[in-house]
């Protein structure tokens, strides 16, 4: 009897614990599968996969996978989602540290990586602060997006900024959407897509508790969306530009990277950009005004290079039209010694002196190293000729009907560099580049993809030139209308209407972003404050 009893009791308890065990396992892994669903569906959002509504729900997983859970590990779960989020994203950066750094494909990963841990920090931020206002109610639909939106325009200003692959970027191609740039910034775009992830988290937890529809939630998002929406299908239906129009021609060499630099080729270089030039004025409707050449496609010292410099005057009065190419540039720095800028140099048919503009937010690591006295040991991660300094102004160029601004490659991704120019009176802007760097990788598309709201943020067209692509033609509805492939010769000719009015956002920033941000501290503080009230 005994022996019987102690084998039926150990077999009921081998029955019973091993569910349990599985069980437990299941709830330990099941808040980071969450927290890997969100970091994937948020990186699919973006180019090249364009899956742009799964940003719409992208965060919902990483909402659940965060309840119930402690600071610290809300931390962990939102920053294990940021590595996955960004690591997809910019999965690129390895391209032009191995193949135009020449550093070793581990260690290029190891860097990527750093970056990444670095940028998922912010999302881990996000999911460790947003509990605090997940059990006020209604005060979550204003908290968790001014959170997102605060973050995001903090990482686009710290350590020189990088703004890179903000979820609003995600829908540049949904234009009603976005619309609401104009006023609020792409930052904006944010604000409305986190807010509609919330909505969407609270409908299906209240579905799950109760099988009811939380119809205040449900109300809330599709009024939110509607008036966007509304809003958009208005500016969209409204004239935006002066009625005249300037023809425009962007000129896309496809020059090889390792070639560009290397002086056997110079002249072979000169004559790829004139012969598709000259094609492109013959077959366009109407002669061009401006020729756009891109970032650095003169590859020497324009200034200091007399012949060429004829040569290129020359060809701008036989050609009638205003020619708009980048070239390194430098000025003296004193001890004999010079500085490099990376410059973009406007020429007229009717000669003169050349109109210019030097880059002033340079590229960290690829155009010179940040803290250089600390970390000697570092070098630049692209080739070039040097260290280059910041330009100063954001010089406005004028061909004989309109004012020109023009940034150059890692510039348009910050919208007040952009706005700077505007402000400083410019109608239509170019943007130079040479994404070659990044190889056939999504980092052109991404790109690409951002000039789009620096149209609709200041409600200007844009022409770019980039060397391998992509070159093309942006209005200031954010319409792309018209684009080259990648890793083509290409020339590109599009009658673009100059702006004409001043936006909310070119007369004031970010005030919508600074407004979330002052948002989010007020919250923060009210609940630490009450936090330390009721500990006393």
């Amino acid at each position: 009897m005994t022996t019987t009893r102690s084998v039926r009791t150990k077999t009921v308890s081998q029955t019973e614990v091993q569910p349990l065990s599985l069980g437990r396992w299941t709830a330990r892994l099941f808040p980071f599968a969450m927290a890997i669903f969100s970091g994937g569906l948020l990186f699919l959002s973006f180019p090249t996969w364009n899956f742009y509504l799964l940003a719409w729900a992208a965060l919902v997983p990483l909402l659940f996978a965060i309840q119930n859970q402690s600071a610290t590990r809300r931390f962990f779960l939102g920053w294990i989602a940021g590595v996955v989020y960004f690591t997809g994203a910019l999965s690129w950066v390895t391209i032009s540290m191995t193949r135009y750094g020449k550093i070793p494909l581990p260690i290029s990963y190891i860097l990527m990586l750093l970056l990444v841990a670095y940028l998922a920090t912010y999302v881990g931020l996000f999911a460790g602060l947003i509990q605090y206002a997940s059990q006020k109610g209604f005060w979550i639909f204003l908290f968790a997006p001014s959170l997102w939106t605060s973050l995001e325009f903090l990482r686009g200003r710290l350590f020189t900024g990088f703004p890179w692959a903000g979820l609003g970027y995600s829908q540049y191609r949904p234009l009603p959407v976005i619309q609401i740039a104009d006023f609020a910034g792409v930052y904006g775009v944010s604000f409305v897509i986190v807010f509609i992830n919330i909505a969407l988290f609270r409908i299906i937890q209240a579905g799950r508790k109760s099988r009811r529809i939380a119809w205040k939630e449900a109300l809330l998002a599709f009024s939110l969306l509607t008036l966007t929406l509304l809003y958009g299908f208005l500016r969209l239906s409204q004239p935006m530009g002066e009625e005249r129009a300037v023809s425009v021609t962007v000129v896309q060499g496809n020059i090889d990277q390792d070639q560009k630099w290397d002086q056997q080729f110079r002249d072979a270089t000169l004559r790829i950009y004139k012969r598709l030039s000259l094609q492109a004025a013959q077959h366009a409707a109407s002669r061009p005004e401006l020729v756009i050449w891109p970032e650095s496609a003169v590859p020497f010292f324009f200034q200091d290079e007399p012949l060429y410099q004829m040569d290129l005057l020359d060809f701008a009065r036989d050609g009638r039209f205003y020619l708009l190419f980048g070239s390194p540039s430098f000025e003296p720095a004193g001890g004999g010694q010079v500085a490099l800028l990376n410059s973009a140099y406007l020429l007229s048919p009717g000669g003169g002196a050349p109109s210019r503009y030097d880059k002033m937010h340079l590229v960290p690591f690829g155009e010179y190293v940040p803290l250089s006295s600390l970390l000697f040991f570092v070098n630049k991660l692209v080739e070039g000729i040097g260290d280059f300094i910041p330009g100063r102004e954001a010089a406005v160029m004028e061909t004989a009907s309109t004012k020109i601004g023009t940034v150059i490659c890692f510039e348009v991704i910050f919208p007040e560099v952009v706005r700077r120019f505007v402000q400083n009176g410019a109608t239509l802007m170019t943007t130079l580049t040479n994404d070659a760097w990044f190889g056939d990788s999504a980092a052109p598309y991404q790109h690409f993809s951002m000039v789009v709201f620096r149209s609709i943020e200041n409600r200007v067209p844009f022409a770019r030139a980039a060397n391998t692509g992509i070159s093309g033609f942006i209005d200031a509805y954010g319409r792309v209308t018209k684009s080259a492939p990648l890793f083509v010769e290409a020339a590109l000719s599009e009658q673009l209407h100059p702006a004409n009015r001043r936006t909310l956002y070119t007369r004031y920033g970010d005030f919508f972003a600074v407004g979330c941000a002052i948002i989010t501290a007020g919250f923060i503080f009210y609940f630490f404050t009450k936090r330390r009230f009721y500990a006393h």
